[in-house]
């Protein structure tokens, strides 16, 4: 991650604009008092009329110099803080885009959520208003020192004093508040976890009758957050009214103890009218220093946890030289791969988990493999394996001949194409979601075909806007044979030479996934894997892999399988009954 400092220092003149503009206008602010003194001395004392003219011009000048460089300041500060933000925001989001699976495994959605905007707004906040005002309480408060010590030295030491005890109030309530800022931060995590959490899975909520369950639930982190939020007001108000205290008292000490010199002929009423005016001035600047503090620790408990994100590193490493490939045929092999997990909360122990354990295949260019298993024996791992999603312990696995940790993570997966086992459909367009994102390369002939391949054009067509038609977000709105569908589209019209099917057609009707089936049969220059419970889905493979606790137990044809009569033989009799009955129900021959 860059510094903060880093960020500033490469729009630095940017930000020197704005500062220049400040010095100008606190400059400006300056000069208001020293016009009333003249005012005051010259005109009513003196009576010098014929220069009350050129002072009032002179303020209306002040005046109108004060909006042209506070202008110039504020479209500064908000342009560069806004630039900088949106560079935060986008080197952030690519950060995280870089990461491995393993830490999207263990950091929730709605924590990421809130890193990337409201944790980087507090980020903004501070680049803007409060570090301009900062800028501005410092320089405008060290000025009208000056101003006050040219006028009357003594008189001086007033503001001098009492200003020191505004600051250390707010170095102490900094202290308190940058702790409660970190608790607040982490319980709105939470919190935008359970809301995002309860939004995506309403259905399942209100299908078990859960509303009131996820309501308290909710309330309760609601609650923890309004306690949070009700600790940081305490500490405000507790010391708030001291800055307030400090402000009014200054100007009051200062007319009394400026009286005393005036009758002393020390300085002149123009001088006292000018030094009130500063006391007056110097007010503002304490006031804003308990606020300053409190939003500015909001912006470094930000800051920290985005630092915590950034010092995570992608698991998997692309390799510095990979080897450049011009065509991929599609032949796999897995060459004794093992590999397990870490499983465990953040806050617990971690223990590894074996998946896998020593699996061997290959599969040529064109053919295709079936994998069955009962669920948790890792058939989806082999697939995240190859995509490169985790790293194996153990093994190499190969594409045509070449070690896919020598290939660029885009090589690899760009010609292999997947149908997730959980279907995901971004709330857009039916043609953007077969497309996905590459509108300009796909033409709608395309997807046209790739739908009708995959038994979606008919329901496609059939929806008023066609292909045009948003689906909701994830799919709301269309069935789960719908939406296999439409991902099964998306990967026929990226027409890549690797196919995956992950249990792709568990919500399929037999009649629409037996032409699914013919489908994929006419795709013979396509490597294909094909994970599946259903013997229909697999029975037409070359070959057929059955994984038990992560190993492959049996393997063969559809036939040799059969005749071997163990999981996939009983799996078949659960599915269909007795081959014999099959037989002579329809006339074929089972094995």
């Amino acid at each position: 991650m860059k510094k903060l400092s880093t960020y500033i220092f490469e729009n630095k003149f940017l930000y020197l604009i704005g500062i220049v503009a400040m010095i100008f206008g606190v400059s400006l602010d300056m000069l208001s008092p020293q016009l009333t003194k003249r005012i005051i001395d010259d005109v009513v004392m003196d009576g010098k009329m014929e220069l009350l003219t050129r002072y009032l011009i002179g303020i209306l000048m002040i005046g109108i110099g004060r909006f042209l460089f506070q202008y110039i300041k504020e479209y500064f500060f908000d342009f560069v803080s806004s630039k900088i933000s949106r560079t935060i925001r986008t080197d952030l989001f690519h950060h995280i885009q870089s990461l491995s699976m393993d830490f999207f495994d263990h950091n929730n959605t709605g924590e990421l959520m809130a890193r990337i905007k409201d944790d980087v707004d507090h980020i903004w906040n501070a680049l803007n208003y409060i570090g301009m005002l900062i800028i501005e309480v410092i320089l405008h408060t060290s000025t009208i020192l000056i101003c006050m010590f040219k006028l009357h030295a003594k008189l001086a030491l007033l503001p001098a004093i009492i200003i020191p005890f505004a600051g250390i109030l707010a170095i102490i309530m900094e202290r308190k508040l940058d702790k409660i800022y970190g608790e607040i931060s982490d319980e709105n995590t939470l919190l935008n976890k359970v809301a995002e959490e309860n939004l995506a899975g309403v259905r399942t909520v209100k299908a078990f009758a859960r509303e009131k369950y996820e309501i308290n639930k909710f309330f309760s982190h609601n609650k923890h957050y309004y306690d949070l939020n009700m600790q940081q007001s305490q500490v405000f108000v507790r010391y708030y009214p001291l800055f307030q205290f400090i402000t009014k008292l200054l100007p009051i000490l200062t007319i009394l103890l400026g009286g005393f010199f005036v009758i002393d002929d020390s300085m002149t009423i123009g001088d006292l009218s000018a030094f009130t005016q500063y006391s007056t001035n110097i007010v503002w600047p304490m006031e804003m220093i308990g606020w300053l503090a409190n939003d500015f620790s909001s912006a470094l408990a930000s800051n920290k946890k985005l630092k915590e994100i950034y010092r995570h590193t992608p698991s998997i490493k692309p390799p510095k030289h990979p080897i450049p490939i011009k065509k991929v045929y599609g032949n796999i092999k897995f060459e004794h791969i093992s590999f397990s997990s870490m499983r465990g909360n953040p806050s617990q122990k971690k223990e590894k988990i074996p998946i896998l354990k020593d699996i061997s295949f290959q599969i040529d260019a064109g053919k295709t493999l079936g994998i069955m298993g009962a669920t948790g024996s890792g058939k989806t791992s082999i697939i995240h394996l190859l995509e490169r999603f985790y790293e194996a312990d153990h093994g190499t696995i190969f594409l045509d001949d070449n070690d896919i940790r020598t290939l660029s993570l885009k090589d690899l997966r760009k010609n292999i194409a997947v149908v997730m086992q959980d279907v995901f459909l971004f709330s857009d367009t039916i043609a953007e979601n077969i497309v996905l994102g590459k509108k300009s390369e796909t033409k709608l002939e395309t997807v046209k075909e790739s739908a009708y391949k995959a038994q979606a054009s008919d329901f496609i067509e059939r929806m008023e806007e066609g292909y045009d038609t948003v689906i909701g977000e994830r799919g709301v709105g269309l069935s789960g044979g719908q939406k296999q569908r439409i991902s099964l589209a998306r990967a026929l019209a990226k027409k890549a030479p690797i196919l995956v099917l992950d249990d792709s057609t568990s919500a399929l009707d037999m009649e629409t996934e037996k032409e699914i089936q013919k489908t994929l049969q006419t795709l013979s220059n396509t490597t294909k894997i094909i994970i599946a419970h259903r013997i229909s889905s697999v029975r037409h493979a070359d070959e057929i892999i059955i994984l038990t606790n992560g190993e492959i137990t049996e393997r063969g044809t559809h036939e040799t399988l059969m005749a071997k009569k163990g999981y996939y033989y009983q799996t078949y009799l659960s599915q269909y009954g007795e081959p014999k009955l099959q037989e002579e129900a329809y006339g074929i021959s089972i094995l």
